[in-house]
């Protein structure tokens, strides 16, 4: 299988503080990856280095085998999408936010295909013009979710994204991601605390005090 992204001895400090120290990791395409480990640690950090939010210290990222420093940031985070734990939607309504993806790369919007979505999420297509204050946080994150992949991916990275949803939109959000893994080769790479969802994942990784460890 051809690799996707590598994290070539990748580290990040703050204010003379270590977070992520020297992690090496090779991440297949198509691979089902979830990142364990005790509050703190640095996985949601590691997280947002692969997805390019944070600048790494010290090391390199590859995608594809170059160097995502050398890559646009726009470009990249369209390829390698990071999907936050508390969903922000903007605008009045859900049909806003599913039109930005198409503006931003100066494209027709195509509802019938934003009406899909939604019907894999199970939300009516009454929700398309719902008012985003008016939606659950399970509604709130599906539409976020959405949102990152109307255009596919090819990785999305998912920082506790179902932690604080009820178990019907856990399950909905689990399944929808698992068919977009499993049908589509969409690279997950999750960070999460739940026993299923770690149960779900073909690899696992632990990082302890920002260092990566073999789950055993």
């Amino acid at each position: 299988m051809e690799l996707i992204l590598k994290a070539d001895h990748i580290s990040y400090e703050i204010e003379n503080k270590q977070i992520i120290n020297s992690i090496e990791l090779e991440i297949e395409q198509g691979s089902h990856l979830t990142i364990t480990g005790p509050s703190g640690g640095g996985k949601s950090t590691f997280l947002k280095l692969l997805a390019s939010l944070l600048t790494i210290t010290k090391g390199k990222i590859y995608f594809k085998g170059d160097d995502i420093a050398t890559l646009t940031p726009e470009n990249y985070r369209m390829q390698v999408s990071y999907c936050f734990q508390q969903p922000s939607l903007f605008g009045e309504t859900v049909r806003d936010n599913f039109i930005f993806p198409y503006e931003i790369r100066k494209k027709d919007f195509q509802e019938s295909h934003v009406l899909e979505l939604l019907e894999e999420v199970k939300l009516p297509e009454s929700y398309l013009d719902k008012k985003i204050t008016e939606l659950s946080g399970g509604e709130k994150q599906r539409i976020a979710l959405i949102r990152n992949v109307i255009f596919l991916p090819e990785v999305l990275l998912l920082d506790e994204v179902t932690a604080g949803l009820d178990e019907e939109s856990k399950q909905i959000v689990n399944q929808w991601l698992l068919k977009l893994n499993q049908e589509q080769n969409v690279t997950l790479i999750r960070v999460t605390h739940d026993a299923e969802e770690i149960a779900q994942s073909t690899i696992i990784k632990k990082i302890v005090a920002g260092r990566l460890e073999e789950e055993k």
